[in-house]
Formats: structure tokens, sequence, C-alpha cells
């Protein structure tokens, strides 16, 4: 009898373990709990795939939308602000160009386009300055050395060589030239000396020929200057400086 129990428990056992077996293979192949949990498994997957796949997305749009609207203003910025300093550098120019009063061809120095002024000199003593203004609208040339003549005087006095300047004397309109004129000896050893009440100054052309357009006619002081034959005179100077040098 016991040996009969044994075997049908050790029977009942095995029936157990196969039926057991047979539920596992059936649920196995049924594809329920498998299938559920690999479904799981994709779908906590496919999520993170779609964000990470939505993130590119998203972030290529926003990279291209970044770029695209950067790029157009960087583009008009850098448009709108080469125009604008193109514009402002065509305003100084003009600017520049408003502010010289020069017009015109340029022309020679004379006396109906300058004003010249005679005044004697402390420094150097028997010394006389002239200065010669430009009147005119246009710029024009002080052409050598002035052809000055007093009154009583027989010809035109000489120039200083050693003044002559390297470039011709050129006056924009309003500014000056200057010319110096050594009146007389200091010693008292020239001849010929007189007081004189009236200056004439003419002015040379380009040639250095005669003269040109007509002549200035600067006031004295009315007491007169004194002049002998030792008289002469420099080159027209663009500085006041070159001129009283001499």
């Amino acid at each position: 009898m016991s040996g009969l129990r044994t075997s049908r428990t050790r029977l009942a056992a095995a029936a157990a373990t196969a039926v057991l077996a047979a539920l596992s293979l059936t649920a196995c192949n049924d594809g329920t709990g498998a299938h559920d949990e690999g479904a799981a498994s994709t779908t906590s997957t496919s999520p993170s795939s779609g964000a990470t796949s939505s993130g590119t997305v998203s972030n290529s749009t926003g990279t291209t939308g970044s770029t695209g609207t950067t790029g157009s203003t960087g583009t008009t910025g850098s448009t709108g602000g080469k125009s604008t300093s193109g514009s402002t550098t065509g305003a100084k120019s003009a600017g520049g160009t408003s502010a010289s009063k020069a017009s015109g061809t340029p022309v020679t120095c004379e006396g109906s386009n300058t004003k010249t002024v005679a005044a004697p000199l402390t420094r150097p003593v028997n010394h006389m300055l002239l200065t010669v203004t430009n009147t005119g609208s246009r710029t024009c040339f002080l052409y050598g050395y002035p052809a000055v003549r007093f009154t009583g005087a027989q010809a035109v006095p000489p120039v200083i060589k050693d003044s002559q300047p390297q470039a011709v004397v050129t006056l924009e309109p309003g500014q000056s030239g200057y010319a110096a004129i050594s009146l007389s000896a200091t010693d008292g050893s020239s001849e010929g000396g007189h007081t004189a009440k009236s200056l004439a100054v003419y002015f040379s052309p380009r040639s250095m020929s005669g003269s040109v357009g007509a002549a200035a006619h600067p006031p004295l002081p009315a007491k007169g200057v004194y002049v002998d034959d030792s008289i002469k005179v420099t080159y027209w100077q663009q500085e006041m400086g070159d001129a009283t040098n001499w």
C-alpha cells in the first residue's frame, strides 16, 4: 500500500508538471504575455524615438529659421550700413566742395581781382610790405615779382634773385600773397633819394613779359616814403615771413 501511494504521488506530480509545461507553452504560443511585454517595450521605445525625431526636426526647423532670419537681417543691416556710409561720404565730399569759394578756371592776379595794401615795416628798416588779397571768385596766380613805380622813379626796380620761391604763388579767394620792397640804403650811401607820395603796382603775366590787367594803386602814408637808387623788390611769396626775410 505504501508503495502504491508513493507511485500515485509521483504520477500526480509528474502529471502536474506536464500540465504546467503545457500551459506555459500555450501562453507563449498565443502571443498574449510575450506580445504584451513586447508592445509595452515598443511603446516605451517609440515615444523615445519619436521625441528624438521630433526634437531633430524641431532643432532643424529652429536652426533654419534662426539662420534664415539672422542671414536676412544681417544682409539687410550690412547693405543698409554701406548705403548710409556712402551717403555720408557723399555729403562730406559735397560739403568739402561747397566750402571752397573758388569757381571756374584759375586766372592771373592783377589789379581788378585783388586788393593791394602797402605798409612800411619797422624791421627790416627802410622796408615796405605789399599784401595782395584775392577778392575774386576764382583762384589766381601771382607770377614773378611786383613791378613797382613810385613818384619820380625813372625805372622799375630790380628783383632780389635769391628770393625766388620754388612754386608760383597761388591765391584762393580771400587768400593773400606778399612781397617786400627795400626802399633805401640804411647807411644813406645811395644817390637819388627823394620822398614819394604815390605808388603803382603792376602784375606780371605767366610769360613774365610786360604787365597784365589793371595796376594797383595802394595809398602811402601821408608823409610819403623815402626811396633812393638802391631800391629793389622780392618775388611774390606765399608766406609773409618769406617776404620779410630779405
